[in-house]
Order: C-alpha cells, then sequence, then structure tokens
C-alpha cells in the first residue's frame, strides 16, 4: 500500500523521496478516472425526447397553473417540449463534459508516469485502482470520502473538492472553517524538488521510453467529447490547445508537464478567487480569466467544469419545480438508477459474468499503458491506436452501455440498474491477458448474447504481456 506520504512529509519532496511521490501523483491520478467514469456511464446522453416530453405532459395536466386554474393544452405542449429540449441539451453535455475530464486525467496519469520514467524509474500503473470504495485521495489533508456514484449535486461537490484550486471551506458545528489541501499544492512541492535539485541534463534518462506528443493518443476532440447546445451547435468540451503529452528530457520540459496537469486541474485563479464550503454555496457567478485552461478561452478547467455543470444542474431543477413542484425530479428523466459503490461480487451471477469482463478490459488499459514504458515508439503506437483507443471508445464504451439494461434486486431491497464497478481485475501468470480477456467474454457472451457483437473486436485487441519488458518485442505484442 501506498505511504501517506503527504502526510508526513507535507512540505518537502526531496531526491530520497523523489521516486515515492512520483507514484503517490500517478495514483492520485488513477483514483479520479473510475469515480468520473462511473458518473459519465450513469448518464443516459440521448434520452428518448419524445418520452420525456409525454411524462412532462402527464405531469402538467395533473397540476394547477395557479389556484384553480388548469393549463391549457396549447400551455402543456409549448412547456413540456421547452423543458424536454433543456434535458436533452444538458444530458449530452454533461456527458461530454465529464468525458472529456476522463480523459484528461489519463493524459495526467501519462504525464506524471513521463517525469518519473525521466527521473526516477519506471511508474507502476497495474492494479492501483483503489481496492476499497468509498476511497481517498492518497495523502490527502484532510481527507474526504469518494464513492463511485450516480451523477448528483453531492457527487459533482465531490468533484469540485478533488479538483478546487484553493482551500475548500466547509463550516462545522462551530462555524470555524477546516483547511483543504490541494492537489496542486502537492504538484508543487515536485516542482520545487525539481527546481532545487534536477537542474542539469545528465539527471534526466533520455533512453527510457516515454509516450510523446503529437500522436493523438489522448485526442481533445474525440467525438464522444461533443455536445450540441441549444442552438443546435455542435461544441466540443476539449479545446485542442489546451494540452498535450510532454516529452520529458530536462527541467524545462518536467515542470512544463506538471504545470500542465495543475492547469487542466484547477485553472490558474488569481488571489481573489474563493470557494466556499457547502452544496448551498456552490459560486454560480460568471468563470473569471482564470478558469479557463487553454490560450483561446474555449476550455474551462476541471474545476470549474463540475462547477459550471454543477449550476447548470440547479437551474435545471429550478426550472422543472417552477412548473412542477417539489415532487418531481427531472434528473430521473436521464441518469440511471445506479446503486452507489457497486461491487462484481453482489451482482446476480449473469451479470458478474459481464461485468468482470469489464473489469478486465478497464484493467487491460492499465497493463497497455504501463507495457508502452518498456516499448519502442512504433510499438507504443500500435498499443494506443489498436488496444487502448479500440478498448476505450469501443469494447469498454459498449460494455458499459449493455449493463444498465440488466437490473437486479440490493442489499437494501431495492431494484437498481447494473453498472460497470471498474475493479481491479487481477491476470494470472498462467497465460496472457488478452487469452484471458477472450475466456471471459466467452463467458459472458454465452450467459448474456447481447454481447456477442463485441466478439470481432476483442479477438483483435493487441497481445500485450504481463511483464513489461517483455514489450520491448513487436512480435510479443502485436501477435
Amino acid at each position: 500500500m501506498l505511504s501517506k506520504f503527504l502526510a508526513s512529509q507535507p512540505t518537502e519532496v526531496t531526491p530520497e523521496n523523489f521516486s515515492e511521490a512520483m507514484q503517490q501523483a500517478i495514483e492520485i491520478e488513477i483514483a479520479t478516472i473510475p469515480v468520473y467514469l462511473f458518473t459519465y456511464y450513469s448518464i443516459n446522453r440521448t434520452p428518448d425526447q419524445n418520452h420525456i416530453g409525454q411524462i412532462i405532459k402527464t405531469q402538467l395536466l395533473s397540476k394547477e397553473k395557479k389556484p384553480g386554474v388548469l393549463y391549457t393544452q396549447q400551455e402543456v405542449d409549448t412547456i413540456a417540449k421547452e423543458l424536454s429540449a433543456k434535458i436533452m441539451v444538458f444530458a449530452n453535455k454533461a456527458g461530454a463534459s465529464i468525458l472529456s475530464v476522463v480523459i484528461e486525467e489519463m493524459l495526467h496519469m501519462s504525464l506524471s508516469s513521463n517525469v518519473k520514467q525521466a527521473l526516477a524509474g519506471k511508474p507502476q500503473l497495474v492494479n492501483k485502482v483503489p481496492p476499497v470504495w468509498p476511497a481517498y485521495l492518497p495523502g490527502h489533508e484532510p481527507s474526504f470520502p469518494i464513492n463511485r456514484a450516480k451523477l448528483s449535486f453531492d457527487q459533482l461537490y465531490t468533484f469540485m473538492q478533488i479538483e478546487s484550486p484553493n482551500k475548500l471551506l466547509e463550516a462545522d458545528k462551530k462555524g470555524s472553517p477546516l483547511p483543504y489541501t490541494t492537489i496542486g499544492q502537492f504538484y508543487g512541492f515536485i516542482e520545487d524538488c525539481i527546481k532545487k535539485y534536477f537542474k542539469g541534463a545528465e539527471s534526466y534518462d533520455s533512453r527510457r521510453p516515454q509516450l510523446v506528443p503529437k500522436m493523438g493518443y489522448y485526442a481533445q476532440n474525440d467525438i464522444d467529447t461533443l455536445y450540441y447546445n441549444k442552438e443546435h451547435k455542435p461544441k466540443f468540451e476539449n479545446a485542442e490547445d489546451s494540452g498535450d503529452l510532454i516529452h520529458v528530457i530536462d527541467q524545462a520540459s518536467a515542470l512544463k508537464a506538471l504545470n500542465e496537469i495543475v492547469e487542466q486541474g484547477e485553472g490558474h485563479h488569481g488571489p481573489g478567487f474563493k470557494v466556499v464550503g457547502g452544496k448551498d454555496c456552490v459560486d454560480c457567478q460568471r468563470f473569471g480569466e482564470g478558469a479557463y485552461d487553454d490560450k483561446k478561452r474555449s476550455e474551462l478547467a476541471h474545476f470549474d467544469k463540475f462547477n459550471q455543470l454543477w449550476c447548470e444542474m440547479q437551474q435545471l431543477d429550478d426550472e422543472f419545480k417552477h412548473y412542477l413542484g417539489d415532487d418531481f425530479d427531472p434528473k430521473t428523466l436521464f441518469i440511471n438508477n445506479f446503486e452507489t459503490n457497486p461491487n462484481t461480487a453482489d451482482y446476480p451471477d449473469i451479470i458478474q459474468k459481464v461485468s468482470n469482463l469489464t473489469n478486465a478490459v478497464s484493467s487491460y488499459l492499465y497493463v497497455m499503458t504501463e507495457a508502452c514504458y518498456s516499448a519502442e515508439q512504433n510499438t507504443q503506437y500500435e498499443i494506443f491506436m489498436f488496444g487502448i483507443h479500440k478498448s476505450m471508445m469501443w469494447i469498454l464504451g459498449s460494455l458499459c452501455g449493455e449493463l444498465p439494461n440488466m437490473n437486479y434486486i440490493g442489499k437494501d431491497g431495492l431494484q437498481y440498474q447494473a453498472a460497470p464497478t471498474f475493479e481491479n481485475y487481477v491476470f494470472s501468470a498462467s497465460s496472457s491477458p488478452k487469452a484471458q480477456i477472450i475466456d471471459l467474454f466467452n463467458i459472458a457472451a454465452s450467459a448474456y448474447p447481447n454481447i456477442s457483437y463485441l466478439k470481432d473486436r476483442i479477438y483483435d485487441l493487441p497481445n500485450v504481456p504481463l511483464e513489461g519488458y517483455l514489450a520491448k518485442s513487436e512480435q510479443a505484442i502485436l501477435a
């Protein structure tokens, strides 16, 4: 288990503990990925607008416009059309926005890995997803629980806590604030160490493989980060100039890589920026200059994306409340009914089989990425383009889309939709991970034939071994 580095030495990173600090940075980034992905897959980005409209109409017809006065049919039709359109826009934007953060968190994982590879040796990515939920960011002070949970105000508030650029103040019963240590502050400790101790080029090992820029590994303009606004105009949630991988070869490139992580997560807020804790105190004012992470001011930093979603979801609730009162929750129209922190072992047998496969595919992403730090550049490209992109955007996305179609009874006796659990799948050393994924697919497809269409994609995955040093052999990788 990773030691509580930040808790034990909160003010200094040294050459002696630099490797441990960088590994902690990597695991901080990894810890956020399943959380954001779980919430992403809880959103139905393209709900049936006609179905939503009918539900709204039914609700409106049972309400009074004012005491003793009912809505006319024309008013009902107009209001239902307007509200259903707002649901469609928000659901798609929320999904695009959260997925854009996921892509950048994976980029941050690799940027941190590049820094560690250059200065301290190979990063460890496999089986680093938190094994117990609620989870806690390694070394965060004070600690706060992070859940795999569906989209909600509580979940967005947790996201803002993770990405907060300043101390988040939360009033206790006596009204005194509790300090909150930021991720940016932690990266600042690492930057200070690099500035002080790793000045010369001789400190940086350029022979060790890294993930390099301009290869499209973490494409900013991915189709799934696109949504259509209320004017039906397409908008990408990630800006092309917001950042890319950085090849770490000297002090300047190392600091640039770390700065990019902080910029994309927190933005560059001036000294006047203040976050007040408590879900009723989220700042919904206009976003300032420091809220953006790109030169063209077209992409908000992670904290501000989540802040904006929180405020827009509150506006949506307020509009529905105006017409339908407090009894109707519009979020039920586009958010899947996921249980918080589900475990595969608690699912019924058929769902377990599909969930095991999903976890294996998800875990294979980390196997493949870690292998890139032992591979030649052309082999890295094959792994990313034919392995990671294919499994992330197609196989994993398809499986996560199928799971909500299956229902089960939770421990509380209520019915839920099955959710992807994003647990570590520990591959056996007796065969390749790909062979084990194929076996899991055959088992899952026999129990749940609806995923049979994934067969060719599963069989086409690159064969990346568990032992990273074997990744130097292209034939072994691509067989």
